[in-house]
This record gives C-alpha cells, sequence and structure tokens, in this order.
C-alpha cells in the first residue's frame, strides 16, 4: 500500500527521480540526497511501514531482505564490508521520512557512540 503524501513512495512510483542503485518487486536502493558519509545510501521496501515500531511479523521476513540487499550491494558500490547500518525511529531520533528506511554509511572511519 502506498501513501500518496509520503517523500519515499513517491520516489518508488518514479513521481519524484532518485539516484537508483537497485530495485525489484519489494525494495528499492538509491543514493542519500544529504550524504552523511563519502558513501551513503538508503534502502526501502516498496510496502508502506512509518518505522521500525510500525513493523508486524508480516514484515519481518522483508526488513530481513532489505538488510540483506543492503550488505550485499554495499559491496559492489565501493564500500566494501566496513559500514554502518543504521534505522531511525521516530523525530526524536532524527527519522524525517516517515517510510521506514535503513542507511548504509560508508567510505570513512565511523565513531562510537553514535549520536
Amino acid at each position: 500500500a502506498m501513501n500518496e503524501n509520503c517523500l519515499f513512495c513517491k520516489i518508488i512510483k518514479g513521481d519524484i527521480p532518485a539516484k537508483k542503485i537497485y530495485e525489484d518487486d519489494e525494495v528499492l536502493a538509491f543514493w542519500d540526497i544529504a550524504p552523511q558519509a563519502p558513501k551513503h545510501f538508503l534502502v526501502i521496501p516498496k510496502k508502506h511501514i512509518s518505522g521500525p515500531a510500525a513493523m508486524t511479523e508480516e514484515d519481518e521476513q522483508l526488513i530481513g531482505k532489505v538488510i540483506r540487499v543492503g550488505a550485499a550491494i554495499a559491496g559492489e558500490n565501493g564500500i566494501g564490508d566496513d559500514f554502518r547500518v543504521v534505522f531511525n525511529n521516530g523525530a526524536g531520533a532524527g527519522q524525517t521520512v516517515f517510510h521506514i528506511h535503513m542507511h548504509i554509511l560508508g567510505g570513512r572511519a565511523m565513531n562510537w557512540p553514535p549520536g
């Protein structure tokens, strides 16, 4: 199900352009327009889920696929095996688009703790 007011649903539909890296019938990956690392892309399910806390059991396999695809294409896009995976939930945690999305950040050293 699409949400007509959702930025990422509009990207999925093709109404808003994105630099796509990977697409199949369930997931889409594209470069972040405001990168926070030398390499920074997003992986999203095509199903509209507002965030991690909105997931149901039936979404577990789909979000597992989001993680697997992100890790695989990181290697294919010059990131290699050293990258950070981030899901934000809620505005207070930095979520700005309320369609679940996974950030993959790489190409520089990552500090800990984050935030």
